[in-house]
C-alpha cells in the first residue's frame, strides 16, 4: 500500500510538472525576433490601437516590443479622433501612443493627415452648413496639419500625408477634398506637412496598388509633386490581400515601378483575408461566409502560413527599395477584417491569434531567414 501511494505521488508530480511546462511555453516561447530576423532588409512595423499603447494588455507590450520595431497608429492621430470640433484637439490617445514607441525604440509613423473618411462633415462646411470656398478648406487643411505635425516635430519619423486619394480603375477619387480644391490639395497637404516639420519623411499611401491602372495614376502624381520640387520621400503600398489573390508578380511590378521614382517602398497595412468573398444581401451568420467562426482549421493555417512565406521572399528580394513592411494590427481580434466587409465574421489574417500565441506563420517567416 506504501509502494501504491508512492508511485501515485510521483505520477501526480509529474502530470503537474508537466502541464506546468506546457504552460510556460504558452506565448511566442523560445521564437527568435520577427524584426531582428529581418534588421539587415527593413523595418517590421505593426499598426497599434488605444489599449496596446496605453499597456492595458501586457502580453501585448511584450509581443510588440519583440518582434516589431516601427508602429502605425491604427486611428488614434486620424482626423475625427484628433480633432473631432473646429476649435477641440484631442491629443491624449496619440501621445500615449507617440511615448510607447519612443519608450520601446520604434521608428514612428503617423497615419494619417488627409484622407476621405473618419473625417469630421464641419471640415467641408461654415457654420451655416454650406460647402466650404476652396481658400478657407485650405486654410483649415494648414491649420490642422501644422498643428498636428508641429505638435510631433522631431518624435515622428514619417507621415502618410495623403491617403486613398486614386480610383482602382485611374482618376482622382471624387472626395470632398478633390471636389472643392481639385488635385492641388495632394501638393498643399505635403508643403504644408513639410513646413510643420523638415526633417520628417512624406509619404502616400494607398490600397490595390498592384493594379495597372491605379499603379499608373500614382506615378503620375508622384511625378507631379516632383517636377514642383514638393518633398516625398515614399509610397506606402497597403497590402490587403487573399490567400490566392493577387498574384505576387502583379505586387512585384508597383515594387519595381515605383522604385524606379527614387522613393522608398513601404509595404502597408498588410493582412491576409482568410474568409470567402462577401456576396451582396448575405450575412456573417451565413455558413459560406462566416465558415470558420469555430476555429481556423490546420488545413487554412498552412494556406495562410504559404501566402506569408510566399510574400515575404518577394519583399525579400527587393529589399534594397523596401523600407518597412507594417502589419495592419497585432492579433486577429483587432483586425478590421472582422467587420469588414460584413460585420460579424470571425477572420484569422495576422500572426498572433486571439489569445496572442503565435501562429505557425510566425515561425516560418523567422525560419525563412536562417
Amino acid at each position: 500500500m506504501l509502494l501504491y501511494h508512492k508511485i501515485s505521488v510521483i505520477v501526480v508530480v509529474f502530470l503537474f510538472c508537466g502541464c506546468q511546462s506546457q504552460q510556460s511555453t504558452s506565448g511566442d516561447g523560445n521564437l527568435g525576433s520577427l524584426s531582428k530576423a529581418y534588421e539587415k532588409e527593413f523595418k517590421v512595423g505593426v499598426a497599434l490601437n488605444t489599449s496596446q499603447v496605453s499597456g492595458e494588455i501586457p502580453e501585448a507590450t511584450s509581443l510588440i516590443a519583440k518582434h516589431f520595431n516601427s508602429a502605425t497608429p491604427e486611428n488614434l492621430l486620424k482626423w475625427e479622433s484628433v480633432h473631432p470640433r473646429e476649435e477641440e484637439y484631442n491629443f491624449d490617445p496619440a501621445d500615449q501612443y507617440v511615448s510607447f514607441a519612443e519608450k520601446n525604440d520604434m521608428f514612428i509613423v503617423g497615419h494619417t493627415l488627409v484622407w476621405h473618411n473618419q473625417v469630421p462633415g464641419w471640415v467641408f462646411e461654415d457654420k451655416k452648413g454650406n460647402t466650404l470656398s476652396s481658400d478657407r478648406l485650405l486654410q483649415r487643411m494648414k491649420e490642422h496639419i501644422s498643428t498636428v505635425v508641429g505638435r510631433y516635430k522631431g518624435q515622428i519619423d514619417g507621415w502618410d500625408v495623403v491617403n486613398e486619394a486614386v480610383l482602382d480603375q485611374g482618376g482622382m477619387r471624387g472626395s470632398p477634398w478633390y471636389k472643392i480644391l481639385g488635385t492641388d490639395y495632394i501638393a498643399k497637404a505635403f508643403e504644408y506637412a513639410h513646413a510643420a516639420d523638415s526633417s520628417a519623411e512624406l509619404y502616400y499611401n494607398d490600397y490595390n496598388l498592384w493594379k495597372t491602372e491605379k499603379r499608373q495614376e500614382v506615378i503620375r502624381l508622384v511625378k507631379q509633386l516632383q517636377a514642383k520640387d514638393i518633398p516625398i520621400q515614399g509610397i506606402g503600398m497597403q497590402a490587403h490581400l487573399g490567400l490566392r489573390h493577387p498574384p505576387v508578380s502583379k505586387v512585384e511590378e508597383s515594387i519595381e515601378a515605383f522604385s524606379k521614382l527614387g522613393v522608398k517602398v513601404m509595404i502597408t497595412e498588410l493582412d491576409i483575408d482568410v474568409l470567402p468573398d462577401e456576396e451582396e444581401g448575405a450575412t456573417a451568420n451565413s455558413l459560406e461566409l462566416n465558415p470558420y467562426s469555430e476555429g481556423l482549421p490546420d488545413s487554412v493555417q498552412q494556406k495562410l502560413t504559404e501566402r506569408y512565406v510566399e510574400l515575404f521572399k518577394l519583399f525579400k528580394k527587393h529589399s534594397t527599395n523596401i523600407d518597412r513592411v507594417t502589419f495592419w494590427g497585432l492579433n486577429d481580434g483587432q483586425s478590421w477584417l472582422n467587420n469588414f466587409p460584413v460585420a460579424g465574421r470571425t477572420n484569422y489574417p495576422l500572426l498572433f491569434d486571439r489569445e496572442y500565441n503565435p501562429k505557425p506563420a510566425l515561425k516560418a517567416l523567422i525560419d525563412l531567414q536562417h
